[in-house]
């Protein structure tokens, strides 16, 4: 050991430092990853690269704790000693995150549904623990050897070397851990940078400590010997710092807590969805890397199921366009519309039932609404059951809609077996029939195509029907209906009609 005015730094520190330092170094990655935008990583990929980051860390973590635990027991600085303890909570921390990283990027199983990213949040909650005790024993040993007991130290060049070391590796390791860390958005590598970045400062403050040590000594400035526990609790200061940002952080993802300004985003985007009433409900929550949102939107309640899930699909983008790569669910509700007319809401009602309703007409009498509407039910249900299922949505109806004074309900079979046609029928005069009954109406251009079917003894027609292109479908569903009344009257052996309406554009040869 050298003297305080020439110091000197022993040939085995010399020896050691060099490999140590090659060492620490060399285990270190390289920035050679390929960061352009948009660039999409396999899981494999991802979980070599974190891994490997977290390990080379682990090596230089233990060749610098062991550096400084060597030159401050040599020394004897606290300054030293207490970024040794520093390191070596460090090391427990790198430990930790080393083992996190392998596990969080584990798929989700059936014991953890939503993944194992929490582990990485865990992992940096242990590192603000350490910090923590790092900080108290610090603080203890300053202030005991500020007004309790001094201790001489011997600020040697294997000292100032050790630090200086230890703030380029940590320079080094901080930079490719960060690099790591956005890349993969890894909570527990951007602690392990964030920790290893502000040892560089720390480091700093140490050799200024134990330049003013040297200092007191060259110019017997008896004030100055004091530096070395007083750049201790600079050092206890940064660590505070850095414990309480993660601490925060830490929290707030282990308790589920949404990122800062993400909700109303969400909220925002979603809103503007086209179909989207409301959004009732936005929960998110991180594990790891990947976040989870939860939402409930209100949607027309006279939307179909299949539109209802073109409606979540738009909103789970919305989602995307904010959290790329969130894990999104969406729970529609119906809702009733203010622009609801009393057609919507009589749909509406039969919909709620699971039911459908059609050729619904309103009719006002005296101030009274009286409502006509068809209902298909099962063809396989007796009439009684369909009676009493038709009286309940009565009932339904004339509940949501005070305003119905009565209702008759038209009850059709609902066809649950596909037919068999018999044969084919081809009958001129009975096409002949049709066509003149046909030409009575003005507003009928042409009809063609017919097909005659016979289907368990009764006899199915369908034929094509031209109209005029700017008729409206009203008038258009009318003509249908009359001309379906002329056809059974001119052809009483027929049991169902079916006619498909053109219009004149589509017709012409």
């Amino acid at each position: 050991m050298g003297s305080p005015g020439n110091p000197q730094c022993p040939q085995w520190f010399v020896s050691f430092a060099t490999i140590a330092t090659g060492l620490a170094l060399s285990v270190l990655p390289g920035d050679n990853s390929n960061m352009s935008g948009g660039t999409i990583y396999s899981l494999e990929a991802m979980r070599a690269e974190k891994r490997s980051a977290a390990g080379n860390s682990l090596l230089a973590a233990i060749v610098i704790t062991g550096l400084k635990i060597a030159v401050g027991i040599t020394t004897g600085s606290l300054g030293i000693l207490s970024e040794a303890a520093h390191s070596g909570l460090d090391l427990i921390a790198a430990l930790v995150t080393f083992y996190s990283v392998g596990v969080s990027d584990k798929p989700a199983d059936a014991d953890h549904q939503y993944g194992h990213g929490k582990v990485e949040n865990f992992s940096a909650f242990v590192e603000t623990g350490l910090l923590l005790l790092t900080c108290g024993w610090i603080i203890y040993e300053a202030i005991f050897r500020l007004f309790f007991r001094h201790i001489e130290i011997e600020p040697s060049l294997a000292a100032f070397a050790v630090m200086l070391i230890s703030m380029c590796v940590d320079w080094w390791r901080s930079r490719v851990l960060g690099r790591i860390a956005s890349k993969y958005d890894s909570q527990a590598l951007e602690a392990d940078a964030l920790h290893f970045s502000t040892d560089i400062y720390s480091g700093g403050v140490v050799v200024l400590g134990l330049v003013l040590v040297l200092a007191g000594r060259a110019y017997h400035i008896d004030r100055l010997r004091d530096s070395d526990p007083i750049a201790a609790l600079f050092v206890a200061g940064v660590v505070v710092s850095v414990s309480w940002r993660l601490a925060r952080r830490t929290v707030d993802a282990l308790l589920d807590a949404a990122p800062p300004g993400v909700r109303s985003k969400i909220h925002d985007a979603v809103s503007r969805v086209d179909g989207v009433l409301e959004v009732d409900r936005v929960r998110i929550r991180r594990a790891g890397n990947r976040y989870f949102a939860d939402l409930t939107v209100g949607l027309a309640r006279t939307v179909t199921f299949q539109r209802s899930g073109q409606l979540a699909g738009a909103v789970s983008a919305a989602v995307h366009s904010i959290l790329p790569d969130a894990d999104v669910t969406v729970q529609p509700l119906p809702r009733a519309q203010r622009s609801e007319n009393i057609f919507d809401r009589i749909r509406a009602v039969a919909t709620h039932r699971n039911l459908n309703v059609h050729d619904i007409s309103v009719q006002d009498i005296a101030g009274d609404l009286h409502v006509e509407q068809h209902i298909e039910l099962d063809e396989r249900m007796t009439l009684k059951q369909a009676h009493d299922q038709v009286t309940e949505l009565e009932a339904d109806m004339r509940r949501d809609v005070p305003e119905i004074s009565g209702i008759l309900t038209h009850i059709e079979s609902e066809p649950a077996t596909i037919e068999m046609p018999e044969e084919l029928v081809s009958d001129a005069e009975l096409e002949h029939r049709l066509k003149t009954a046909a030409a009575q109406f003005p507003e009928i251009l042409d009809v063609h195509e017919f097909v005659v079917r016979r289907v368990r003894g009764r006899l199915y027609v369908s034929l094509h029907c031209t109209l005029s292109d700017d008729l409206s479908l009203a008038r258009v569903h009318d003509i249908q209906t009359e001309l379906e009344i002329r056809f059974k009257q001119d052809a009483p052996e027929l049991f169902r009609v079916l006619i498909h309406p053109e219009p004149s554009t589509d017709n012409r040869r």
